[in-house]
């Protein structure tokens, strides 16, 4: 069968158009965006008032360290500390939504976003999407792991989406059994995958596990073949194939 049939036949079967490309969008819902901006702004609101009442019961305390700063802070007309918390409370808002995971699927490609960043993976090179507790997995072929994104979105929705458009999907990561705690110096592991997981090892207790360097360890790893995931900060790993 012919690529052209085999796409008109897959849409068939959920019933879309075979001339339409449809797209699904997945992220946190607007419902759950508001409030983490709500949350954001309030806290900020209220971090900026704590400080202004602060401020001024120190200028009562002449013996108080900064004393300067305090004045200062106290001088300020009553709405401006809130409001500059509230202020800063929609910068964290925006930031918490700019590092959460968006997800695009097509019936040709998975794209993941996160931090302004694309990563696009073709449908070909999918063997499995899975959720591994608070992890988005793509798998391919070789049982190597393509991708591994912390993901906000319901377990059922990601389901819903990936087997509308095609992919295959497991409600666990099947390889989950084959991983083995990292200790220094595994003698299974090559001397290349164990320098790479010491230095990973210790980004990982020093910036936890969304640290750029974190994540390029990783991709390292994954081109010796071994993957790694990880609990609490512990490492644990399996080879692809294993």
């Amino acid at each position: 069968m012919d690529m052209s049939k085999s796409v008109e036949n897959r849409s068939k079967s959920v019933g879309r158009d075979p001339r339409v490309n449809h797209r699904t969008a997945l992220g946190r819902s607007a419902w759950g965006t508001a409030c983490v901006y709500i949350v954001c702004v309030l806290m900020g609101a209220g971090a900026g008032w704590l400080v202004g009442f602060l401020a001024d019961w120190l200028v009562t305390l002449p013996w108080a360290p900064l004393q300067g700063p305090a004045r200062l802070l106290a001088s300020a007309p009553g709405p401006v500390l809130p409001a500059a918390g509230s202020v800063a409370g929609l910068a964290v808002g925006f930031v918490v939504q700019h590092e959460e995971l968006a997800i695009r699927l097509t019936d040709e490609c998975v794209v993941l976003t996160r931090k302004g960043r694309n990563q696009t993976f073709r449908r070909d090179a999918i063997a499995t999407a899975c959720r591994d507790g608070k992890h988005l997995v793509l798998l391919g072929h070789d049982g190597g792991e393509l991708a591994r994104e912390e993901c906000e979105v319901d377990g059922g929705r990601l389901a819903d989406a990936f087997t509308e458009h095609g992919y295959g999907w497991a409600p666990a990561d099947p390889h989950k059994g084959e991983f083995r705690r990292w200790v220094p110096d595994a003698p299974e592991l090559p001397d290349a995958a164990n320098a790479f997981l010491k230095a990973r090892q210790a980004a990982l207790e020093k910036k936890g596990p969304s640290d750029d360097d974190v994540r390029e360890l990783r991709a390292e790893l994954a081109r010796l073949g071994v993957v790694v995931r990880d609990e609490k900060r512990r490492q644990y790993w399996r080879t692809c194939g294993s």
